[in-house]
């Protein structure tokens, strides 16, 4: 916003893309503001092995070098950025919740804890174990199947669904190779607070074992600002046909009846004033199992979704960086409510079996792309592979699809997305050639 004496607010934003700052500049009052990017893409999100310490005095180091007032920082990347973002904003004198509250978020077994104190109707079984004991799966008091995961990493990587003791074994191989990656890391940002007694042990090379829940997915999004919480919008999160990965998102979510969605949304406030978490936003993802009507938390976020742009701008009329950047200047946040082009909107991922590597051959061109805009207007389109790429050398993919992009449609209805959807696959060629199995060396 424009202060009395005629200048734009300076945001920062954490690893900001082309994308984003276009979706940036179609807010609303984009004129207001200046929106600069703060460290890049690629190594706060593309590279796997993080130095927190050293990210944190690159950030400061750009951030000194700016002659004019730093007025907010936001972001909408996980780790590191989700936790760099609060400690520069301290630094500052810009709002941000404390580094304590968004620990009790982001460790997921520390957030577990603290969720059984505040919801517990809502958690699912879960144990923390060492993936590098003898004894692991000693650790883990709960029947199969379940689920494993690191107490911190991107997405679903390093997660497994496990039947039985071989699977178990299989996972450990792969999360004792990779888990330092971003646990190492973790550990720096754990070591900057105290730690309650129930944690010892648990640091960021830790995994957490959790009761495998099934049902239908969604989340609330939106902001503590000042001590008020608010909710802007509700997203739909299907998964695929195993279960194991999310297929794409629907928005306004549309699943869930509105009792279990306000069950959500309350769930969620009980649990954020708990922890006290204030001046930013937020995005809890649920399953609500109809048949038995049973809710379970799966996971709290400390950020607007990226994932979530698009369909905010498609449907409501602007991004949701609006309220982040509301709340980081310490302003009233505020959405437009169903001003937007489309009734609904979509995302969906094209995807790749995580069984079948290859190298990609060929991506969707210039002519490819301006074909889909023709036939599908305000249709965008995120590739996250390029000529050359091996698919199993990609960062942050689940451990069990590998993504190839991404696609942001809006419709007059849900079935009309499904067939936009569609017709949009059919105007986007991927090319990959399969991998020569290696020999013995």
């Amino acid at each position: 916003m424009r202060e009395a004496d005629g200048r734009t607010r300076n945001v920062f934003v954490l690893g900001m893309t082309d994308l984003q700052r276009e979706e940036l500049e179609r807010m609303r009052h984009a004129a207001r503001y200046t929106f600069r990017s703060l460290l890049d893409y690629t190594t706060l999100v593309r590279d796997t092995d993080h130095d927190f310490d050293a990210l944190l005095d690159e950030a400061r180091a750009q951030l000194a070098d700016f002659s004019g007032p730093i007025d907010a920082i936001v972001c909408h990347w996980d780790f590191p950025s989700s936790l760099l973002a609060p400690v520069l904003s301290h630094e500052q004198g810009i709002p941000a919740p404390s580094v304590t509250s968004i620990l009790k978020c982001e460790h997921k077994y520390w957030s577990r804890l603290e969720q059984q104190q505040s919801v517990p109707e809502v958690v699912p079984g879960f144990a923390a174990f060492d993936p590098f004991a003898d004894d692991a799966l000693d650790q883990v008091d709960l029947p199969y199947p379940f689920w494993v995961k690191p107490v911190k990493a991107h997405s679903s990587n390093l997660g497994f669904e496990i039947h039985d003791e071989k699977e178990f074994e299989s996972a450990l191989d792969e999360i004792r190779a990779e888990i330092t990656d971003v646990g190492d890391a973790f550990n720096q940002v754990l070591r900057r607070v105290e730690l309650p007694e129930s944690l010892r042990g648990a640091d960021g090379n830790t995994c957490l074992a959790e009761e495998v829940i099934t049902g239908i997915q969604a989340a609330p999004e939106g902001v503590v600002a000042r001590g008020r919480f608010s909710v802007h919008g509700i997203v739909d999160m299907h998964r695929d046909g195993s279960g194991h990965s999310i297929d794409h998102l629907d928005y306004p979510a549309v699943t869930v009846p509105a009792e279990v969605q306000q069950r959500m949304v309350d769930t969620a406030e009980r649990f954020m004033r708990h922890i006290d978490y204030d001046d930013g936003a937020f995005n809890v993802e649920y399953m609500w199992n109809k048949e038995a009507d049973l809710l379970r938390l799966i996971e709290v976020n400390t950020r607007i979704s990226q994932s979530h742009t698009e369909l905010f701008l498609k449907v409501d009329g602007t991004s949701n960086h609006e309220v982040a950047i509301d709340v980081a200047l310490g302003e009233d946040p505020e959405m437009p409510h169903r001003q937007g082009r489309f009734a609904v909107a979509g995302q969906w991922h094209i995807f790749h079996d995580a069984d079948d590597d290859a190298v990609v051959r060929s991506v969707p061109g210039e002519k490819e792309l301006a074909a889909l805009e023709r036939a599908l207007p305000d249709t965008k389109v995120t590739l996250y592979v390029a000529p050359g790429d091996r698919l199993s050398d990609l960062p942050h993919q689940d451990s069990y699809r590998f993504k190839l992009g991404s696609i942001y449609l809006g419709a007059d209805d849900h079935e009309q997305l499904a067939d936009r959807y569609r017709q949009a696959v059919d105007l986007l060629p991927f090319e990959l050639d399969p991998v020569a199995e290696e020999g013995p060396g």
